[in-house]
């Protein structure tokens, strides 16, 4: 299937990979199709990219490429709603603030991250409740940004 984005331009993208989400991402509550476009080769970032919003695409990361120390507990209820039953199975990224005056300023949310079951690609936005987790947590360090 074919896409096209504002910042991609047209893209092929494999049916199969298209992602449902049961509960919308905050602030977009009419967008539930969303796709991983790699950003570069070998990038720690990814894009999800609205498949119905072709200007829409979160730049989007895992902590751990970043050696943040990063675990929340997924409840129940939220498992239940996209049949995710083995941590094997689950996707998890969250999404980042790439400031366009100073890339070296980013953010990435950890408070509420992006889960998506891999089995049958039904995904969500997850806001941890009792957490400590920042929405804004710096990518990089005050010694990596002065470089």
């Amino acid at each position: 299937m074919k896409i096209t984005t504002t910042r991609f331009g047209e893209v092929e993208i494999d049916d199969n990979l298209i992602f449902d989400f049961v509960q919308p991402i905050i602030g977009y509550n009419k967008l539930r199709k969303y796709v991983l476009i790699e950003h570069k080769e070998n990038s720690a970032f990814k894009w999800l990219q609205s498949i119905e919003d072709p200007a829409l695409a979160f730049p989007v990361t895992s902590p751990a490429f970043f050696n943040i120390d990063y675990q929340f507990e997924i409840p129940t209820e939220t498992a239940e709603q996209i049949e995710l039953t083995s941590a094997d199975s689950l996707i998890s990224l969250n999404i980042v603030t790439i400031p366009a005056a100073n890339p070296q300023k980013a953010t990435i949310n950890l408070l509420a991250p992006i889960i998506i079951n891999a089995l049958n690609k039904q995904g969500m936005q997850l806001i941890l409740s009792n957490s400590n987790y920042p929405v804004k947590y710096s990518l990089f360090s005050n010694a990596a940004a002065a470089q």
